[in-house]
């Protein structure tokens, strides 16, 4: 079995419970493969980056394999606006939908899922030519936003999901959390060779990493730290620039474009 979600924002959990953490979130068009289902709760691997999470039974829509095949397949359009407006026209309803939102199947304004017609109102996401130049262009859009677990959103984001939904709308699907991000890509010897797009990681004193960073150029960093914001960055770590001390000590640096 195969769904999307046709909701803003659906959270998504470690375990089929209310009161389980966060670890996620789906916005609107992200599709994913059912794995198990469990009362009120499934079970489901997200198609963009494969993580594996529970979500609310009534929180999204059943899709057929070849909509699942087809939606895997075609060229993502993402919704390049903060906030958007889609309307469901079957039910004549108007929700908001958030930058990063998947518009599978759009021609013009419209778009079919399964049977449901949609009107998209609002801007389709265009990348720069010069990508690295548009990845930290694109990250601006989130500065000042309020970290949150799990979050994935300018209303509430954590340090993964800010690499991983400003590089999500350059075509480049990153794994979800940072320990994971860490594994891919090149991995550079100086922050001196880092240029703007290229990622930073952060460890704790036992050695596992635990942060994440998109550097911006000019030695500085945009991260998502109590909120996202831009900090300094040399050999050491990340220099808060309000409480003038180190607040994350670097790993390592790694090329993924």
């Amino acid at each position: 079995m195969f769904g999307i979600c046709n909701l803003s924002i659906v959270p998504c959990r470690a375990e089929a419970s209310d009161k389980s953490e966060i670890v996620t979130q789906l916005l609107f068009g992200d599709h994913f493969e059912i794995l198990e289902l469990a009362g009120n709760w499934v079970k489901i691997r997200i198609f963009a980056d494969g993580y594996l999470c529970w979500i609310g039974s009534k929180q999204f829509q059943y899709i057929s394999f070849n909509t699942y095949e087809l939606i895997s397949s075609f060229p993502p359009a993402f919704a390049g606006d903060l906030i958007q407006t889609v309307k469901h026209q079957r039910r004549n309803e108007f929700f908001p939908i958030l930058i990063g939102s998947v518009i599978p199947f759009i021609d013009g304004e419209n778009f079919n899922i399964e049977n449901e017609n949609y009107i998209f109102e609002g801007g389709i996401f265009e990348p720069e030519i010069n990508l690295r130049k548009s990845i930290v262009s694109l990250s601006y859009l989130y500065l000042n936003a309020p970290y949150l677990w799990g979050g994935k959103t300018p209303f509430g984001i954590d340090c993964s999901g800010l690499t991983q939904m400003v590089f999500k709308l350059h075509g480049k699907n990153l794994p979800r959390d940072a320990k994971d991000q860490a594994l891919i890509g090149e991995t550079l010897s100086f922050v001196e060779e880092a240029e703007p797009g290229d990622l930073a990681f952060f460890d704790n004193e036992e050695g596992f990493i635990i942060h994440v960073g998109l550097i911006i150029g000019e030695s500085k960093i945009i991260h998502a730290s109590g909120r996202v914001r831009i900090d300094k960055l040399d050999h050491q770590g990340i220099f808060n620039t309000e409480t003038k001390s180190y607040s994350h000590q670097l790993r390592l640096l790694k090329k993924v474009i």
